[in-house]
């Protein structure tokens, strides 16, 4: 997550515009070039494919910032597309002492890595 974060601090020096959007119970910070994982999206893709999110919270350029109530109202933000994947492996361990108990369990979360290509 920390190249999400360090490339958006470059989009920002160059164009200084970013928005805040909503997608999988999460809110994202983004800009114009930032590459970023999210929570897995319904539906096939490919690479390349174009991705619109539409729960947008909050859109600043450099001279005005909206603030949505929830959402900004035909307010978007468009991506490509990289790849799917599964993150690193979480380990889930139940233990009780002095009874023979012990299970372990094992969770890969899926993500959709996408590139940001414009706020609109």
């Amino acid at each position: 997550m920390t190249t999400a974060t360090t490339k958006t601090k470059k989009a920002q020096a160059t164009t200084g515009e970013f928005a805040v959007i909503e997608t999988g119970g999460k809110q994202y910070k983004v800009a114009v070039g930032d590459v970023l994982k999210v929570e897995k999206l319904k539906g096939d893709f490919t690479a390349g494919d174009k991705i619109i999110f539409d729960k947008v919270l909050l859109v600043d350029n450099d001279k005005d910032t909206t603030i949505g109530a929830p959402y900004i109202a035909n307010a978007k933000v468009e991506a490509l597309f990289q790849k799917a994947g599964k993150g690193k492996t979480v380990k889930v361990v139940k233990f009780k002492q002095k009874s023979r108990y012990l299970k372990q369990n094992g969770h890969r979360q899926p993500f959709v890595e996408v590139k940001i290509s414009a706020i609109k």
